[in-house]
């Protein structure tokens, strides 16, 4: 049996891509949860960590804990899956708005934080972050053209899909603007089931990180 250890599922935006990359791969998996006063964990969830230690696959031999090296390891075990395209133009394409979303868009993190259970009307976005907006908003709709749909490399949903799903929650959260497109594949993003499980985890945790909203 493997295990992934996470950390909040309302506030880990990283936590979320391992999990889900394990469900998307069909595999079966325990869960274990830092402590919430583990500092590590805290580091992480306010961004004040050069590293993320969470998500940490343990499966088998293999102990694995970065997201990208996670997503890469599932596939290559479970091809079956489709977390990367088959093609090697797409494939290409989805490793690079990727490996975007994982080294990139630092304001955004900063001045939208994950936070599933709260709700912003109208939130005012600030000009640095509003620049990463646009940015993944042009991936988005560049992806979807380019591949057809539904999901940023086709038909079904894979490692960039799983990339930006935190995003999603994040627009939902802060009620951030969107044209129809870009709004349809937040919404089916928010609706897959294993993202719709992780939600109704968020929001049976105690509440025991409500100091995090005032320290972003």
């Amino acid at each position: 049996m493997a295990t992934l250890t996470i950390s909040s599922k309302n506030y880990s935006s990283w936590s979320l891509r391992g999990w889900l990359l394990c469900k998307m791969a069909g595999l079966a998996f325990d869960e274990e949860r830092v402590p919430v006063d583990d500092p590590d964990a805290k580091a992480e969830l306010l961004l004040l960590s050069p590293s993320f230690l969470v998500p940490r696959l343990v499966l088998d031999d293999i102990t694995v804990w970065d997201t990208l090296a996670i997503g890469s390891v599932l596939a290559e075990i479970f091809p079956e899956a489709g977390l990367l395209p088959a093609d090697r133009a797409v494939r290409a394409h989805c490793l690079s708005i990727s490996g975007e979303m994982h080294s990139g868009f630092a304001n955004l993190r900063s001045a939208l934080p994950m936070n599933i259970k709260a709700r912003y009307p109208g939130f005012k976005v600030w000009a640095g972050a509003q620049a990463d907006i646009d940015r993944i908003l042009h991936i988005w709709r560049g992806s979807l053209t380019a591949h057809g749909g539904p999901f940023l490399m086709g038909a079904r949903p894979c490692l960039a899909d799983v990339m930006y799903a935190p995003v999603c929650s994040r627009f939902t959260t802060y009620d951030v603007p969107l044209d129809a497109k870009t709004a349809a594949y937040r919404d089916r993003i928010m609706a897959l089931p294993a993202m719709q499980e992780w939600i109704a985890g968020a929001f049976d945790e105690p509440e025991e990180l409500e100091e995090l909203d005032v320290e972003f």
